[in-house]
């Protein structure tokens, strides 16, 4: 019995779990694909919304070109009654990461205000130091909250244990990565908005978003994120993607790379895309092949969609 308990915990997932009885009002973040943000493939990742002291927060993971090529952890506030004016939220934050032992590095411990100006605190992790937690391509962040004063009436709910989850990145194979929407008689088309039929790649449904009359002169495309189609958790999805039209002569498509988190909310109708994707003249001009004889066709790929579980 003792053995198989040790063994149970010997991987990094079992040993953030063994903290979650000790860090009670601390969230961890694994992100497993850590590699991915290093690439750029991905430039910031959102932990999901945790609970610490009757108060609503997120943990975010970004990097930055412009400022020494670090990592930043930043901590935010995003709870409904910290909105308008006149609130503030007193605090004591530490910032870490955690090796594969449970041993807690404690990037920064500081005492933050947050208020309408400052929603959000963030600590610089050098990349050498970041590679000294890595494990198999996965790294844990972390992040404690405690002695919590709020300007306005809050109900603290007392928390038995900490939080975990794991942010898996992935590629998409190259067979399930594409979706075409065929259009026969774009012309048609008429009225704001319309959306192809739905299409299933990772943990969610999506839909192609097309504004066929354009948006100030300019023909727009959009992604959108429905359901979900696995069994994890219903967290927000970070999607990796390029939006295009296939030239039907030349072969010259045009295409727009984007990535973003897309809602765990299913009612969300606005997608993540551009309104200024390609001029309405030059989506019409018979020359370029993207529209002949009235047909179009329309297409996104993925390059890299996360799955988000809980530990």
């Amino acid at each position: 019995m003792v053995f198989k308990l040790v063994s149970s915990l010997s991987t990094f997932e079992g040993t953030i779990k063994g903290q979650l009885m000790v860090r009670r009002n601390t969230h961890f973040v694994m992100v497993d694909g850590i590699s991915k943000l290093m690439t750029r493939k991905g430039n910031h990742f959102w932990s999901s919304d945790f609970h610490i002291a009757g108060l609503q927060w997120r943990l975010i993971i970004s990097w930055k070109k412009a400022q020494n090529d670090n990592l930043y952890l930043h901590l935010r506030i995003i709870d409904e009654k910290c909105t308008g004016p006149n609130w503030s939220v007193k605090c004591e934050c530490i910032f870490g990461l955690v090796d594969e032992r449970g041993n807690r590095h404690v990037l920064e411990s500081f005492p933050a205000r947050f208020k309408e100006v400052t929603k959000s605190y963030k600590k610089s992790i050098p990349w050498g130091l970041l590679n000294c937690f890595l494990v198999n391509d996965k790294a844990v962040f972390m992040s404690e909250i405690i002695n919590v004063e709020a300007s306005f009436p809050v109900t603290p709910i007392a928390r038995n244990m900490g939080t975990a989850e794991c942010i898996k990145l992935f590629e998409v194979p190259e067979n399930k990565s594409r979706f075409t929407w065929h259009i026969t008689r774009f012309s048609s088309f008429t009225g704001k908005r319309h959306s192809s039929y739905e299409f299933t790649v990772g943990p969610r449904r999506w839909r192609i978003l097309m504004y066929p009359e354009g948006k100030a002169g300019n023909f727009s495309l959009y992604l959108s994120a429905s359901d979900y189609v696995t069994g994890s958790p219903k967290r927000p999805t970070f999607a990796n993607y390029k939006l295009r039209v296939l030239d039907q002569v030349n072969r010259n498509h045009h295409e727009s790379g984007h990535q973003g988190w897309f809602s765990y909310d299913t009612s969300e109708t606005s997608g993540k895309g551009t309104s200024k994707f390609m001029p309405m003249e030059e989506l019409h001009d018979s020359s370029n092949g993207y529209l002949v004889r009235d047909q179009i066709y329309i297409g996104v790929e993925f390059l890299l969609v996360s799955i988000t579980e809980d530990l």
